[in-house]
C-alpha cells in the first residue's frame, strides 16, 4: 500500500469535502454540517490564502489523507500550521497518519518551512496521535477565542 502525498489542488476538492465529512462526522468528533456547500466553502476559502498550503495523500489514486493549513510567518522564518488534518476511518490505526505527516515534513523542508504547530483538544484521540508524532505541548500555551 503506497502512499503518496502532493500538494491539495482544486482537482482533488471534491474528493477532500467528502473525506473531510465522512471523518468529522464520525465519533469522537460527531460534528455536524448544514450542507456539502458549507464544507466546500471552508476549503475554497482556505484556497484563496495567499499563504495557503494544503496536501493530500493518495492510495491508488484515491484521497485518503488530508492536512489543511497555512504557512504562519515566525521570527525564524516559517512555520506550517494545521487547521485541518484527517486521516480516512478505514485508514486510521494502521500508521498512514504518521507516514502521511513523515512526508509532509519532508516536503516542507524543501519549501523552506522549519516547523509545524497545530491545536488539538487533550482529551481527543488526536492528542495522543501528535505526541507520538513528536508535537508536544507548549508549556503555558492558551488557546482563546472571542
Amino acid at each position: 500500500m503506497g502512499l503518496k502525498v502532493i500538494k491539495l489542488s482544486k482537482e482533488h476538492l471534491e474528493e477532500c469535502v467528502d473525506l473531510f465529512i465522512d471523518t468529522f462526522s464520525r465519533a469522537p468528533w460527531n460534528d455536524k454540517y448544514d450542507s456539502r456547500e458549507q464544507v466546500r466553502d471552508l476549503f475554497t476559502n482556505h484556497m484563496r490564502n495567499n499563504y495557503f498550503l494544503g496536501y493530500i495523500g493518495l492510495i491508488d489514486n484515491k484521497v485518503i489523507a488530508l492536512s489543511l493549513g497555512m504557512k504562519k510567518p515566525w521570527i525564524n522564518g516559517m512555520e506550517y500550521y494545521i487547521n485541518e488534518f484527517c486521516i480516512g476511518y478505514d485508514f486510521q490505526g494502521k500508521g498512514i497518519g504518521s507516514l502521511f505527516l513523515k512526508n509532509i515534513e519532508e516536503l516542507l523542508s524543501n519549501e523552506g518551512v522549519d516547523g509545524m504547530i497545530l491545536n488539538t483538544e487533550r482529551e481527543c484521540p488526536s492528542c495522543s496521535f501528535y505526541k507520538k508524532n513528536g508535537f508536544k505541548i507548549l508549556g503555558d500555551l492558551v488557546v482563546m477565542g472571542k
